[in-house]
């Protein structure tokens, strides 16, 4: 839809190991998808003799005054007939040979239709960082010993002083003054336009004022595209004689001989103790060879724990006997014959990863492969370790928080086509695997799998099924607690029995006809009735026969009318003491980081907020004595928490609410034995630190893992006997129609963390409500009771599973501006029966990051699909200042 005259036919690809067939030989034209913002069209390029370009390579062309990333559609037997030759400029380099075959590429297209969004900004997502590089324009500081300037036309004597760079230069305008101070404090004296831009109101004047002085130069600096890494390795290759070596050049020979005659230079150095000279002789001499050979940087697979010392989280483990409900579960995966859905509804500890595990290793046999999606990277130590330890270096990892070059070496791997399994976050979806068997999406209802911004905004899930129909493979979608839109999927393909959850049956439900392709001009629904054949399959029992963990709620305005005024309630302190006294280990669940959530004036009741967004600033505790720190979790503000209130000068400043450090700090008063260690997004924002505080806790050596949602996402650790949940309420009362849904996951998915070893467990909810639904469904392990409330309410609603929305997402830093337009696009959409139109409203939190937010949604019957909106119409209604997200599906209305 967003580029005419792009088809699937014409595009020449290659498949897995074939070679690509470009066509005529003589072709030296090319139609290039550039990645530049505003342009939606194909360009077309000259190919110098030099260059081997074929349909699907990367490139990097030049376009306007940059140099930009782009990728070979098509080729062309001459130009457009309407372009002159002399405009027709060259494409510059290859930067990667094309990787689309025809399905990946319908998958691409599928998603750019669907979701809204131009194809070359899909194409960016799945693309490893790097590849699609583009040209920076930057400034830089002419740096001269005795420069001369004209500093003012009306002192023509100040023409002829010398003034060295580092000094202030009068005469010059606020916004120049900035930038030359900014420049002149950098050692390079270089900074990108962008970043000049972010810093300095008015850059482009100062800028301009700054290059007619004779102060600074623009230029353009080109791609830089992510590499492979080279490094130089030396090969022993012999000779006859050693007749004319040295003594140290024959230790040398005699380190590689026994190190297999092959060594990378700079470990062959630093075991000889020699130099590079010594190595450039003998390769005079013929004796070895230095050259360079790629070093891949994919992360490494660490190995399983065996002592405590490996780094690892599970024991090395064979294949495990399974239970009769996974074997029959296992019995209908494997057997699956092309496209189908499966939905492994078990209970938490129920043992869906080894069913994974047990369903993959026939796929690996016959040279397949396998993509396993998970929420977060908090999952991904622990579950690549299992996998790992099961499939050795078969396995890999795949998300954002590799660095770029990890991603890229990783990339490639997956191109190889040889069996293997790559475990990753919802971006893995675009995994490049050629030889697909299965996917599987472990904890599927977890709304991590929901891109929000930037676009497109995807759901993985949604994308997954489409890749398994293009695969003709087996999507399998686990959860204890799955989401409502893939229970009434299932419901809808075959009906399951509303007993079903306590009979604990496995069904395989009726097949139905293969869905179609989405239009390209309005979306369909993903659970459309012409979907693939859907099973249901249950495990209703944890393995080993353990019971559930039963579920004590704790009244906490009882606790209160009784005088305890402690975060922790009579039954939960009396539990933390046993853990103690016992030896044994708990989890604490809060649902917010910091210390508290907010810090109020208790004389005049002012609440300190951040500047940039209309959000309280948030307590956090960082060490003792240290200086006390307020910071925003929407833009990341930061600032020192005041003596007096900035409104009245009270003294009487108070912390409210309570995050994981507050209460890290009361058990340190109440419980000072035991030991904690706390796990949530500020203390695993550096690389590894997922991997590191767990192997700690799994080694023993902490009683209590205090966190977040974290806590919540697929954790397997047997020694946990109790989990307390600190104050449920704030999961309960939020203003979005999934809060419930939401709610009701959290506190499952983290009460089935206790018990799951040989030790029995306990879970304590402390709440203000304890009436409340959710609270009962979560305290009974009742799922199909929760379901059968919330369904009914959304079908009231017409909200999802039971009817589609759209949310139409404005924001701009001027707040007249945005409202405007939002207030003009709601009045452009069409009234049609069946679509309604909510809003214009403005969010929830309406400025965030000093931009005003505004939000429009659509809502419609998901089968009876209205006539939708122009996109491109609606999104020429917004000015410049004015950012428009059209989020299909959205799971965050907030």
């Amino acid at each position: 839809m967003y580029m005419n005259g792009v088809s699937l036919p014409p595009l020449v690809v290659a498949q897995a190991g074939e070679s690509y067939q470009s066509g005529r030989t003589e072709n030296r034209w090319i139609e290039v998808l550039v990645d530049c913002p505003g342009t939606s069209g194909l360009y077309t390029y000259r190919l110098s003799d030099q260059l081997e370009v074929k349909p699907g390579d990367i490139l990097s062309v030049p376009f306007g005054t940059q140099q930009l990333g782009g990728i070979a559609i098509r080729f062309l037997t001459q130009p457009p007939a309407d372009l002159p030759l002399e405009k027709v400029r060259n494409v510059e380099d290859v930067v990667s040979v094309g990787f689309f075959p025809s399905t990946y590429w319908e998958l691409l297209n599928r998603v750019a239709a669907y979701y809204y969004t131009p194809l070359i900004q899909v194409i960016r997502v799945a693309l490893p960082p790097g590849l699609l590089g583009r040209s920076q324009r930057r400034i830089r500081l002419i740096r001269k010993d005795k420069p001369t300037l004209s500093l003012s036309s009306s002192s023509p004597s100040s023409s002829s002083s010398p003034l060295s760079p580092s000094s202030p230069v009068p005469f010059l305008s606020p916004a120049a003054q900035q930038i030359l101070e900014l420049l002149q404090a950098q050692a390079d004296g270089d900074y990108s336009f962008a970043y000049l831009q972010r810093q300095v109101k008015a850059a482009y004047r100062g800028v301009r004022e700054l290059q007619q002085r004779g102060l600074v130069e623009s230029y353009l600096e080109p791609p830089r595209p992510t590499r492979p890494k080279q490094q130089k390795a030396v090969t022993l290759i012999g000779s006859t004689s050693d007749s004319d070596l040295t003594t140290r050049q024959r230790e040398v020979l005699e380190v590689l001989r026994r190190r297999g005659g092959e060594l990378w230079q700079t470990e062959l150095l630093q075991v000889c103790n020699t130099s590079t000279s010594i190595l450039k002789t003998l390769e005079q001499k013929g004796y070895i060879v230095i050259q360079d050979r790629e070093v891949l940087r994919t992360p490494p697979v660490f190995p399983p724990l065996t002592d405590g010392t490996q780094g690892g989280l599970l024991a090395l483990e064979q294949t495990k006997i399974l239970t009769p409900a996974q074997s029959q579960a296992l019995g209908v995966i494997t057997h699956l014959d092309g496209c189908a859905t499966v939905l492994l509804h078990g209970v938490t500890g129920s043992g869906k990863t080894e069913v994974y595990l047990q369903a993959i290793a026939p796929l690996l046999a016959k040279g397949k492969s396998a993509l396993v999606l998970v929420p977060e990277i908090g999952l991904t130590p622990q579950l690549t370790d299992r996998f790992s330890a099961r499939f050795g270096n078969k396995v890999s990892v795949y998300h954002s928080a590799l660095s770029d070059g990890e991603r890229y070496d990783t990339w490639r791997q997956m191109l190889t086509g040889e069996a293997q399994v790559v475990i990753g976050t919802r971006s893995a979806v675009f995994a490049p695997l050629p030889n697909l068997g299965l996917i599987i999406l472990d904890e599927e209802h977890d709304s991590s799998f929901k891109q929000d911004s930037p676009i497109p905004t995807y759901h993985a899930r949604t994308v997954a099924q489409w890749r398994a129909e293009l695969e003709n493979c087996p999507l399998v979608l686990g959860s204890a607690t799955p989401s409502l839109e893939t229970w009434v999927s299932v419901c809808k393909a075959g009906g399951v029995e509303e007993d079903t959850e306590d009979k604990g049956e496995n069904i395989s439900l009726s097949p139905s006809s293969p869905s179609s392709p989405s239009s390209p001009s309005s979306p369909s629904s993903p659970s459309s009735p012409s979907s693939p054949p859907t099973h249901y399959l249950s495990l209703p029992d944890r393995i080993y026969s353990r019971p559930l963990p039963p579920v004590e709620v704790v009244d906490m305005r009882q606790e209160l009318q009784l005088g305890n005024r402690s975060i922790f309630s009579r039954s939960l302190q009396q539990a933390l003491q046993q853990l103690q006294e016992r030896r044994q280990q708990g989890i604490l669940f809060i649902h917010r980081r910091g210390h508290s959530t907010f810090v109020s004036c208790r004389s005049c009741g002012y609440v300190l907020e951040c500047p940039n967004c209309d959000v309280s600033l948030a307590y956090h505790h960082t060490e003792e004595n240290a200086p006390q720190i307020l910071r925003c979790h929407y833009c990341n503000f930061v600032r020192s928490h005041p003596q007096n209130c900035p409104e009245c000068s009270s003294p009487y400043l108070k912390f409210f609410g309570s995050g994981t450090q507050r209460v890290t700090q009361e058990l340190a008063k109440q419980f000072p034995e035991l030991r904690c260690i706390r796990f949530d997004s500020d203390t695993t924002r550096t690389k590894g630190a997922h991997r590191i505080l767990l192997t700690q806790f799994a080694n023993g050596e902490a009683d209590l893992l205090v966190g977040t949602q974290m806590l919540t996402k697929g954790l397997d650790l047997p020694q946990v006997t109790l989990v307390g949940v600190v104050a449920a309420d704030g999961l309960l009362h939020l203003s979005d129609y999934r809060a419930s849904e939401r709610a009701f996951q959290t506190l499952t998915q983290v009460a089935g963390r206790a018990g799951r070893g040989e030790e029995p467990g306990r879970v304590i909810i402390q709440t203000y409500t304890p009436e409340h639904p959710v609270i009962e469904a979560v305290q009974n392990h009742n799922y199909q009771s929760f379901i059968d409330i919330e369904l009914e309410q959304r079908q009231a609603l017409n909200y999802p599973p039971y009817g589609r929305l759209i949310l139409l997402r404005l924001s701009s830093t001027e707040a007249i501006q945005v409202e405007n337009t939002a207030q003009i696009i709601a009045a452009s959409l069409p009234q049609h029966e069946g679509l309604d139109i909510l809003g214009p409203a403005p969010a929830s939190v309406l400025r965030v990051a000093n931009r005003y937010r505004w939000q429009i949604l659509l809502k419609f019957a998901p089968h009876a699909l209205p006539q939708l909106p122009d996109w491109e119409e609606v999104r020429k209604l917004c000015p410049q200042s004015v950012s428009l997200t059209i989020d299909i599906d959205p799971l965050n209305m907030m």
